[in-house]
């Protein structure tokens, strides 16, 4: 049993081991310990202060850099989409600013923004999936191609879209089908209207540029999130409609933010299938990403598909080549055809009809 000499002691020491402390701290050793710990407080200091510096020179770069391209996208985009047709369809709610400067290098390319479309909550909401699987019965008929027999319903209503923003009457390339004006019309309306349509689309579309909205890193869902089932069925349609936009157009772009974990161009980067299909830009919120769509799309109309921005292993610009004039030509259908020969073969009689009359009058 341990008796009151030991616990006697063992105070004793603790006692003596702090006043030596005190002593050598107050003493010997005031100095060089005070001196030590400014040193490392001004040192401190002078890296916060030096990285600020820095990160104000960065800022002040990155500003300037992102004014000479903006005052130089209007020579560096000209005439890369002369005559092309865009839609341009925001996937999900998009900032304003980004999406009209995104629409005004596309108009400096010589293209034409022929439709405003947004995606609503309904295109991929995980409670209204019964209803999209339903509509894909009512639509079925307009679609043509029509889907594989194994496609999703993601993918169904990508072609219904799609085809809804370029079909074009073959009698008039400039005006929409009958069966794409049906499919719009399935499309933006209901109790759950799956996009929102911003005025009129009377013309056809050449091509499709997707923004994806911007989503800032720490708001990214991951596998650890309760929303991590809803972002990754987001990310699922997203992908099945940039496919499909380039399958059924003369290209698609898909234009997002910064590439981090989660994002669409980054989801699509680590998919090798959707890489190899699918054309990307990040950093669609400056004017660098901004200028870069409309090269982008004329690299893909051309026939290169890539994938652009800042960092990785990203090209920093797209290289635009010389596209060939759209064709318009009409295409007279069977229909017609049957028609202007039952028109010929009546006018013939009818003149055959008259000249008769006239024999018998003379």
């Amino acid at each position: 049993m341990i008796d009151f000499r030991y616990h006697l002691v063992s105070l004793i020491s603790v006692f003596l081991a702090l006043a030596v402390g005190i002593a050598l701290g107050a003493g010997p050793l005031e100095e060089t310990i005070g001196n030590t710990l400014t040193g490392q407080v001004d040192q401190l200091r002078s890296e916060r202060d030096q990285l600020r510096t820095d990160l104000d020179d960065a800022g002040s770069d990155l500003a300037a850099s992102d004014a000479f391209v903006e005052a130089a996208g209007a020579e560096l985009v000209a005439g890369t989409l002369a005559q092309r047709r865009v839609a341009v369809v925001g996937l999900g709610t998009v900032d304003g600013d980004a999406r009209s400067a995104i629409e005004a290098q596309l108009t400096a390319a010589g293209a034409t923004v022929s439709a405003d479309v947004t995606l609503n909550e309904a295109w991929s909401s995980t409670d209204l999936r019964s209803f999209r699987q339903a509509l894909v019965g009512n639509i079925s008929s307009y679609l043509d191609p029509q889907p594989a027999d194994d496609a999703t319903a993601d993918t169904s209503l990508s072609e219904a879209l799609v085809q809804g923003l370029t079909g074009a009457d073959p009698a008039n390339p400039d005006a929409l089908s009958a069966d794409a004006a049906t499919l719009l019309e399935f499309m933006t309306t209901g109790d759950s209207p799956l996009v929102t349509v911003e005025g009129e689309i009377t013309q056809p579309a050449d091509a499709v540029v997707l923004v994806a909205p911007t989503v800032a890193p720490d708001a990214v869902a991951t596998d650890a999130t309760p929303d991590a089932d809803e972002a990754a069925a987001v990310l699922q349609s997203q992908i099945a409609l940039a496919l499909v936009a380039q399958t059924r157009s003369e290209g698609a772009v898909v234009v997002d933010g910064p590439v981090t974990d989660g994002t669409l161009v980054a989801t699509i980067l680590g998919d090798d299938s959707a890489a190899e299909e699918i054309t990307t830009v990040s950093d669609g919120d400056t004017a660098a990403g901004q200028v870069s769509v409309p090269l982008a799309l004329n690299a893909r109309i051309g026939g290169t598909n890539g994938h652009y921005g800042r960092g990785g292993d990203l090209t920093t610009i797209p290289t635009a080549t010389t596209l060939t004039p759209p064709d318009r030509t009409p295409v007279a259908t069977g229909d017609a055809g049957a028609g202007d020969a039952a028109g010929d073969v009546t006018g013939d009689a009818g003149d055959g009809a008259g000249a008769g009359d006239e024999g018998a009058q003379g």
